[in-house]
């Protein structure tokens, strides 16, 4: 007598799978507690642009403007700011900030970030109270599956590429140096994303858009860490850890848009999925 059922899953595979699923598990608990620091970017309660003309802007002290010299402000007797655990009155001048960087100061409610993105200064609030962080129900994500863990090859260019990029806010532009780019391929199909440096040093970073961008995942982007490559060149693409950037959640975000060549004419059904928040804030964005 022969049976339709198909072969049950040795018990090494069996185990293989759950110790898979429970790593996936751990690390996104940590990025989803990360996500909802009291002063993360779920916290950011605005986005306000810096010029040369000094202006105040709601629930942030002082009066505040750029120059040559960076962002500097002017505050009344009753207000205050904390910069490097040191209280601030009457006026601060910051100095230059860095393309990417920023600093923290502390405000009464919460901190406020003072950055500069896209060649332009800013300063964004961050509160525990607001109530994107409040009302913030975690991120659903695809099931892990090991079919979406693909080895890559790193091609390193013959020098860095500064690189181009939209940003989430209209208008604004990013430069990054690209380092190389990484092949791979899904189903046989041969693919290739164009790298940025990541986090820890040698690691990478890619922000792709792929077949399900606007269906089930965020329209705009996403990214994917990746570990450095041997010395071999050779790399992990886990699309499972797949994840989000600030502005599925906020239109306070400035976040970098992919590449051209990194739209993947495949579905990457791995990794996080559209926002609940994101949903809400635009209807037509489809579940």
């Amino acid at each position: 007598m022969t049976s339709d059922l198909a072969p049950s899953a040795s018990p090494d595979a069996a185990r293989s799978t759950r110790a898979f699923t429970e790593d996936w598990q751990e690390w996104h608990h940590r990025h989803e507690e990360a996500r909802a620091d009291r002063h993360g970017f779920l916290a950011v309660a605005g986005l306000h642009w810096l010029t040369g003309e000094p202006q105040r802007f709601p629930g942030v002290p002082g009066q505040w403007s750029t120059g040559k010299e960076g962002p500097a402000v002017t505050l009344a007797d009753d207000e205050e700011i904390v910069v490097e655990g040191r209280s601030v009155r009457e006026r601060h001048q910051f100095g230059a900030i860095a393309e990417r960087a920023g600093i923290t100061v502390g405000i009464v409610g919460g901190v406020l970030e003072v950055a500069r993105r896209g060649g332009h200064d800013i300063l964004r609030p961050r509160r525990p109270d607001h109530p994107l962080r409040r009302r913030y129900r975690g991120t659903a994500t695809y099931p892990p599956a090991e079919r979406w863990v693909l080895q890559g090859q790193f091609l390193p260019f013959d020098s860095p590429r500064p690189t181009t990029v939209g940003a989430a806010v209209e208008g604004l532009q990013h430069v990054y140096d690209a380092p190389g780019r990484i092949e791979f391929s899904v189903d046989g199909l041969p693919l290739s994303l164009t790298a940025f440096n990541g986090a820890g040093p040698g690691s990478l970073s890619v922000l792709f858009t792929d077949s399900t961008s606007g269906v089930t995942t965020y329209r705009a982007n996403r990214s994917l860490a990746v570990g450095a490559p041997d010395e071999e060149g050779r790399v992990t693409l886990d699309f499972n850890r797949a994840v989000n950037l600030p502005c599925a959640y906020t239109d306070f975000a400035t976040c970098p848009l992919p590449p051209t060549e990194n739209r993947l004419p495949v579905a990457v059904e791995a990794g996080e999925k559209t926002p609940f928040e994101r949903l809400v804030a635009d209807p037509a964005v489809r579940s």
